[in-house]
């Protein structure tokens, strides 16, 4: 396979990584924005990144922390102080899994559904004004490329 970078033109903004991190910073700064001016939302004072975590447990109710903690590469104790605000904002509760009582699973309360879908149209808002510009193709095509590129991990 031939090197897509070399060290003699490796120029750090241009590369594939540095361009994600920059569309994950955007996409993170614009959320925090669309959520804390939502009339509905801005009460409960939810961060992009505490969203983040509640629609990985929404999409897998229940789900273990140390799983998110994988999947989104956070660190194990950010990830409980984490859920701790959320458990104290009374979004997630924690409950042992009753087949192994070592295991600790979070899962979203009826506050933490019920605040679901305004925060995904929150979300969506976010996403499709990033967007502007792009056809659905080409935003399909980025989706692919981007799921190769995990799996390549």
């Amino acid at each position: 396979m031939n090197a897509i970078y070399t060290v003699e033109q490796y120029d750090p903004p241009k590369t594939v990584g540095y361009l994600v991190n920059r569309a994950r910073s955007e996409i993170i700064a614009a959320l925090d924005q669309e959520l804390s001016e939502d009339p509905e939302l801005a009460p409960l004072d939810i961060s992009a990144a505490q969203y983040i975590v509640l629609s990985s447990v929404w999409s897998r109710d229940p789900e273990s922390s140390t799983r998110i903690c994988r999947d989104l590469s956070y660190d194990p104790g950010a990830m409980t102080r984490m859920v701790d605000r959320l458990e104290a904002k009374g979004l997630l509760q924690r409950k042992r899994c009753p087949d192994d009582r070592r295991l600790v699973n979070v899962e979203l309360t009826e506050a933490g559904l019920a605040v679901m879908p305004k925060m995904r149209a929150c979300s969506v808002r976010v996403l499709n004004r990033l967007l502007r510009g792009f056809s659905a193709d080409e935003v399909h095509l980025l989706e692919r490329l981007l799921a190769r590129l995990v799996e390549n991990r």
